[in-house]
């Protein structure tokens, strides 16, 4: 493959088997790159003429390639943080335990052992909520905070219940709950917003741990295959990090955010100065976008602090809570709206969705913007009502297959198999013309974007259960599911133009799997693994 063409590309890649996602091509066998940009693609006939004395070729040999995948829900400084704390994902009482007692012999009395994202009382024996007492006895003398999987939720020891000044007697917040024993007790966790009173008592991350935080999350990303991220809940001192970062060149992932606190932060209104500003878009060559505000609605059904219009099932009389009033979330929404940025809100209940679809249209209808790009993340408990609503409102779902599976046997347990059947159900909006934006939640559910698009297919987990799929007619195809992670997530963060897709003039972010994503055998498609990512046209991730 020789050229005596005057332009000439930084690198060529051809023999490849590439996926687009591009309409009018949907596979090439080359690409060549020039900058940060593509330069061409199609056959390796097409792309040789930009072949010069100083191009790369790199001979895919039939390998598999697809556009960059994009993390369209993360929280990506917590993404990397927990790998700095205990791990409690999933893990036994007695492994979490035995971490404990461990850290315990590493630090002074009354120092903080946390974890922010892990422990599913689903996965033990007894799966009731659990004690302070529990905690105490692997340290008495330490205050300690550990997040449940979903985020929604804190055990705590006696020391951090102190530390936080909870009593039996403090009551519950908006939006949140001090769970209680049958004698009025505290037992030991609190949900949502009430985790911000122990929150606001924990050191927060140095500027360093941050970095160290935030590059971790880069790694893991590129050996994921991810090239851009949509980070939720990011505040200033996030992004003052990421800035410091770019300006170092020591971050190249692509990073979207999304400005506000999760549920159980402190209150950091500082985010707040970009009302004044306005949204950014492009920085750092076009690797930083500031252009949404990210809102929660509710909790989570594994918490019980998601809001139903029907009581749990296995918790008669009780609903969950919305986290605002109505009037509050409009004034939220409405005020994001006005000053340009787009507003997504997270919302699990069926009551928390229509809360949220019901605001949406009336900020909408009081200043309409035919390309708000509003987003519900999760889209969780709906009905079909919601969806048309959705439609033709022009709201993008945020749907994490992989939780579908995961959270199966819960999900059935707590708001019983009717209203199970039509959760987590990325085929609804989809069957109806959707868009529908993938993504983790990470680090509440592991990020691995062929996990996702497995569970998005199968409806079956990273082990292939259930078998025959929960709720097998929520299934969507293959092509949608990568789709979910591409082009519509490139179109959920307004960057539709830029990536999403391998044509002509678009940033060179692409990743090599190992296998051919779109023919091999099903249950394959967990399996995948990333073998090369390029983002800008750079190799930042060679599996060795």
């Amino acid at each position: 493959m020789k050229s005596t063409q005057k332009i000439s590309a930084d690198a060529v890649y051809y023999n490849g088997n590439i996926y687009t996602m591009e309409t009018g091509t949907p596979t090439v066998s080359a690409i060549a790159t020039k900058g940060q940009y593509i330069l061409a693609a199609g056959s390796n006939e097409d792309v040789k003429q930009y072949i010069g004395s100083k191009t790369e070729t790199v001979d895919l040999k039939g390998g598999c390639v697809i556009p960059g995948l994009i993390e369209g829900h993360t929280h990506l400084i917590k993404f990397g943080e927990v790998s700095m704390q205990i791990d409690c994902f999933w893990k036994s009482k007695e492994e979490i335990f035995s971490q404990i007692r461990q850290k315990v012999q590493t630090l002074q009395p009354g120092e903080w052992i946390q974890s922010d994202f892990g422990w599913n009382n689903e996965v033990w024996e007894d799966k009731s909520y659990p004690s302070k007492e529990e905690l105490d006895a692997a340290a008495p003398d330490n205050p300690v905070s550990l997040g449940r999987c979903d985020g929604h939720m804190l055990w705590l020891n006696s020391k951090a219940l102190e530390a936080a000044g909870i009593t039996k007697d403090t009551p519950d917040p908006q939006g949140g709950e001090i769970l209680r024993r049958a004698d009025g007790e505290l037992l030991g966790c609190v949900s949502d917003n009430a985790c911000k009173l122990v929150v606001d008592k924990i050191p927060p991350l140095s500027e360093k741990q941050m970095e160290e935080a935030l590059l971790c999350a880069q790694a893991e990303s590129f050996r994921l295959g991810f090239t851009s991220v949509m980070a939720m809940n990011v505040v200033t001192s996030h992004i003052n990090c990421m800035k410091k970062l770019y300006e170092e060149d020591r971050l190249q992932l692509r990073i979207s955010g999304a400005l506000g606190s999760l549920p159980g932060e402190s209150e950091d209104l500082s985010w707040r100065s970009w009302y004044r500003t306005g949204p950014a878009a492009g920085l750092y060559n076009k690797r930083l976008n500031i252009r949404a505000v990210k809102y929660f609605a509710d909790g989570s059904f594994g918490s019980q602090s998601a809001a139903l219009y029907d009581d749990y099932t296995d918790r008669p009389g009780y609903r969950g809570k919305l986290n605002h009033t109505d009037d509050e979330l409009y004034r939220l929404v409405k005020e994001a709206h006005d000053h340009g940025f787009q507003v997504i809100t997270h919302a699990i209940g069926d009551k928390a969705n229509r809360q949220v679809i019901d605001t949406y249209e009336r900020v909408l209808q009081e200043n309409w913007n035919p390309d708000h790009r509003f987003r519900i993340e999760h889209f969780q408990l709906v009905t079909d009502e919601d969806v048309d609503r959705v439609k033709e409102l022009g709201i993008l779902p945020g749907m994490q297959a992989i939780h579908a599976p995961r959270s199966a046997p819960m999900a059935e347990r707590r708001i019983g198999m009717e209203r199970a059947k039509r959760s987590y159900a990325s085929g609804m909006p989809w069957k109806k013309g959707i868009k529908v934006i993938g993504g983790s939640d990470s680090p509440s559910s592991p990020a691995n974007p062929f996990w996702g698009i497995y569970a998005a297919v199968t409806r079956k987990d990273q082990d292939g259960k259930p078998e025959g799929g929960w709720f097998p007619e929520n299934c969507i195809t293959r092509e949608a599911a990568l789709r979910s992670y591409t082009e519509w997530a490139a179109y959920g963060q307004f960057e539709e133009a830029l990536k999403g897709t391998i044509e002509r003039g678009k940033l060179a972010d692409f990743v090599v799997l190992d296998r051919d994503i779109m023919n091999c055998p099903e249950d394959e498609i967990k399996e995948i693994q990333v073998q090369k990512t390029v983002v800008g046209g750079k190799v930042v991730y060679q599996d060795k």
